[in-house]
C-alpha cells in the first residue's frame, strides 16, 4: 500500500496494537514501532469493562480473547475486617445491560491476542527494537527519525500516533510539557497460582477491600488458573520505573493484623514475588497533538487506576481515531483534531472520577464509616448504575 495510506504508530502496547488493527480494518496501512526487542507485557491482571470488550469484539478479537478471560460474576466490596459492604452484579446481568461482557485477564494474554490479530492482517507491520526519536512535519505528512541500536533511519506516513505510555518520549516532542504528576501512592502487584488460595478467592469474583490509607483488589485471570493481586497504599516515596521488586514483609506490614482480616493477610503472605510502581497522572489538555501528529492512551491522558479504565480508554481512543481518519481521509490533520475533541471531555471525566474514587477508597475513621454506610444503603444495583456513562460507550 502506498505511503499515502500509511499511519505510523510509536508503541506496541494495548493502545498501539488496537489502533493498528482498527486502522487496518478501515483500509489504512499501519506500521508499529516498538523500542523493546520483544513484546513482553510487564503488568499482570487487567479488567476489561463493556466499553472495552465491545470494541475488541467489533474488531473481530472476541473469540481469541474470550478463551483466555474470566467472566466475573460480581464485585464484592469489603471492609478490611472482611465484612461485605455491597455486591455489584456483573456476569450475565452486566452483559444484558450493556450488550457486552465484563472480562478479567492477564495483560500478557490480551497483548498476545492483539498481536496475533494485527500480524494476521496484511496491512499491519510491527517492528521491534526500533524507537521513534523525533518527527518532522511536511506538506505530504510526517517523517519520523528512528533509532535501532546504534543505527538510525527514517520512515514516512500521512500521520503519526504516539502510543508510548505514561513516560511518552513523543509527548515531550509534541507538547513540550514536563513529567507527569506523582500522586503519593504506590501499587504492589503479585500473581498467585489459583490452587494456592482459599476456595472463595478462586471464584469468578472481583474482591475489593477498603482500609485506612490502603486498599486491596484481587480476581482470577488466565482462564482461572491464576489470581491477580494488587495492593495500593499511600506512600510518598517516588520511583519512575514501571516495575520494581518489592519485599513481601514490607507490604504485609502495611496490612497489619489489627485492622486487616486473616484472609486478606494470608493472600498477601502467599505471594513470594511482588512488583511495585508509583502512581502518576496528568491534568487534562485541550489538545494533545500538532499537525498530523497525535497522542493516544496514557501518552495523552494518563489516569489513576481506581476505575480500572487505563486500557479501556486507550482502546476507545484507537476506535475513535480510526473512525475520524476514515471519515476525513483527505485531511488527516483535521481528522486528528476531531479525534482529540471527541475524546477530551470523556477522558478528562475519567481522570477526575479516578482521583475521586482513590480518595474515597483510602478514607479512614468516621469518614470511612460514612462511606461504607452510603455504599451499603445504595446496594449493588444502584452502584452499577452509576457507571452507565462509562460502560455504555459505543462511538465507533
Amino acid at each position: 500500500m502506498a505511503e499515502s495510506r500509511t499511519i505510523l504508530i510509536a508503541g506496541a502496547g494495548i493502545g498501539g496494537l488496537t489502533a493498528a488493527k482498527a486502522l487496518a480494518d478501515k483500509g489504512f496501512r499501519a506500521v508499529v514501532y516498538e523500542q523493546a526487542e520483544g513484546l513482553q507485557e510487564a503488568g499482570a491482571g487487567i479488567q476489561l469493562s463493556p466499553n472495552a470488550t465491545r470494541a475488541l469484539i467489533a474488531l473481530g478479537l472476541g473469540e481469541r480473547i474470550e478463551k483466555l478471560a474470566v467472566v466475573p460474576q460480581a464485585v464484592s466490596i469489603r471492609q478490611a475486617s472482611g465484612r461485605e459492604i455491597a455486591r455489584i452484579p456483573l456476569g450475565h446481568d452486566i452483559a444484558l445491560r450493556y450488550g457486552s461482557p465484563y472480562w478479567t485477564m492477564h495483560r500478557a494474554d490480551l497483548q498476545a491476542a492483539l498481536l496475533e490479530g494485527v500480524t494476521a492482517h496484511p496491512d499491519v507491520v510491527v517492528k521491534t527494537g526500533m524507537r521513534v526519536e523525533d518527527f518532522a512535519l511536511h506538506p505530504k505528512g510526517v517523517t519520523v527519525q528512528l533509532r535501532q541500536g546504534v543505527h538510525g533511519g527514517e520512515a514516512r506516513g500521512i500521520a503519526l500516533v504516539a502510543a508510548d505510555g505514561l513516560w511518552s518520549h513523543m509527548r515531550r516532542q509534541v507538547t513540550h510539557e514536563g513529567a507527569p504528576r506523582f500522586r503519593g501512592r504506590k501499587a504492589w502487584r503479585a500473581l498467585l497460582d489459583a490452587e494456592h488460595v482459599r476456595d472463595e478467592f478462586r471464584e469468578p469474583v472481583i474482591h475489593l477491600w477498603l482500609g485506612n490509607n490502603a486498599h486491596l483488589v484481587h480476581y482470577p485471570v488466565s482462564a482461572g488458573r491464576k489470581i491477580n493481586v494488587v495492593a495500593i497504599v499511600d506512600d510518598k516515596s517516588e520511583a519512575r520505573e514501571w516495575s520494581v521488586p518489592g519485599r513481601r514483609e514490607d507490604i504485609l506490614r502495611r496490612f497489619g493484623a489489627g485492622q486487616w482480616s486473616t484472609a486478606a493477610r494470608d493472600l498477601i503472605n502467599d505471594a513470594d514475588a511482588w512488583q511495585t510502581w508509583s502512581l502518576y497522572d496528568r491534568s487534562a489538555r485541550r489538545h494533545w497533538g500538532q499537525g498530523v501528529v497525535t497522542l493516544l492512551g496514557d501518552a495523552a491522558h494518563p489516569a489513576l487506576p481506581f476505575l480500572a479504565q487505563g486500557a479501556a480508554m486507550a482502546i476507545e481512543d484507537a476506535m475513535t481515531l480510526a473512525r475520524c481518519l476514515a471519515a476525513n481521509e483527505a485531511d488527516p490533520a483535521r481528522a486528528l483534531r476531531l479525534y482529540e475533541a471527541q475524546r477530551r471531555g470523556r477522558t478528562a471525566r475519567v481522570q477526575r472520577a479516578a482521583r475521586m474514587t482513590g480518595r474515597l477508597y483510602h478514607l479512614r475513621g468516621p469518614l470511612a464509616a460514612m462511606r461504607d454506610a452510603a455504599l451499603a444503603r445504595m446496594g449493588g444495583e444502584k452502584l452499577r448504575e452509576r457507571y452507565d456513562w462509562l460502560y455504555d460507550w459505543r462511538r465507533f
